[in-house]
């Protein structure tokens, strides 16, 4: 079952009551005060998008004793803090020897496979969107030796970026650059929770990544398996872009079209699949490979 995504951007008090989250909703002009409920085990990420939002420690424990994600975000809106459960697994202290213990030779080899999936997906969408002839990513693909030494990846993201906002005069992809930027690193940032939270689900560490080693990042290991999924965030974006034309600041409509990625439908394994599950399949096949059990890594192919 796909878990739900739950975004509160007004001030709510939210709490527990017999394994569902209450959700107690001040009033908004003309609407009244409300409450809803929802089932625990129904809940895979909650965004928490409002200053004015008190949570329950009880509802904060049962939601990562269920292996949910929480997402804390400031006071403009963008998420600067996520929650994940200790314990994901029932071998997890297995799998996190397994992880620890992985040779450098393997994670180069599964970091060659990430940059290759994720330049041909990036090759994918430019076809599907612009008709773009791409038999240069392909090529860059199939080029990319073991831990990416000549950083094939940089070379076909200054490509990729260059002619995926056609529409758009020198367009920069910056963290904090204008507009649309704010769409992507809002997207980006759901993304990465789900990847997160299907990493801590698969008994792996977030934190240890194959190839990202900055000392300052918690979450070394989600930024890499997210990387092949980030072109299904950037289709989400230009398709919410379409969508809602003029509208340049992230407000309410913008945030709920780009909550939907979670369920958005990829093919993997010859198969469709939402991609959320798509992403436990993912770090299923990642936990296999440190195992020794495997030396590849399932990623999904647009």
């Amino acid at each position: 079952m796909i878990k739900r995504t739950l975004c509160f951007s007004n001030p709510a008090y939210l709490s527990m009551k017999n394994r569902q989250l209450v959700a107690q909703l001040e009033k908004q002009g003309d609407q009244p005060p409300r409450t809803a409920t929802v089932p625990i085990e129904d809940i895979g990420i909650v965004v928490l998008d409002c200053q004015q939002i008190t949570i329950t420690h009880g509802l904060m424990a049962a939601l990562l004793d269920n292996n949910a994600s929480v997402i804390t975000c400031d006071e403009k809106h963008m998420p600067v803090g996520l929650m994940l459960p200790l314990e994901g697994h029932t071998v997890q202290s297995e799998r996190f020897q397994d992880q620890l213990s992985s040779s450098l030779p393997l994670r180069k080899q599964l970091w060659q496979q990430t940059v290759q999936q994720k330049i041909l997906n990036q090759a994918a969408l430019l076809r599907e969107l612009h008709n773009i002839e791409t038999g240069n990513m392909t090529q860059w693909a199939a080029d990319v030796h073991s831990g990416d030494s000549t950083n094939l990846e940089g070379r076909a993201a200054a490509f990729y970026w260059s002619h995926l906002l056609p529409d758009i005069d020198n367009f920069t992809r910056d963290r904090d650059g204008d507009y649309p930027n704010s769409l992507f690193n809002y997207c980006y940032a759901i993304l990465r929770a789900v990847i997160a939270r299907a990493l801590v689900s698969s008994g792996l560490l977030p934190t240890l990544g194959i190839h990202h080693h900055n000392r300052y990042n918690a979450y070394c290991l989600a930024d890499d398996i997210m990387e092949p999924y980030r072109p299904y965030a950037d289709r989400l974006v230009i398709r919410t872009m379409h969508k809602y034309p003029g509208i340049e600041e992230l407000n309410t409509d913008l945030k709920r079209a780009l909550l939907t990625i979670p369920t958005l439908e990829v093919r993997i394994n010859g198969q469709r699949s939402p991609l959320m599950v798509a992403a436990s399949q993912t770090t299923a096949s990642l936990a296999r490979c440190f195992a020794g059990e495997s030396r590849k890594l399932t990623y999904p192919e647009m």
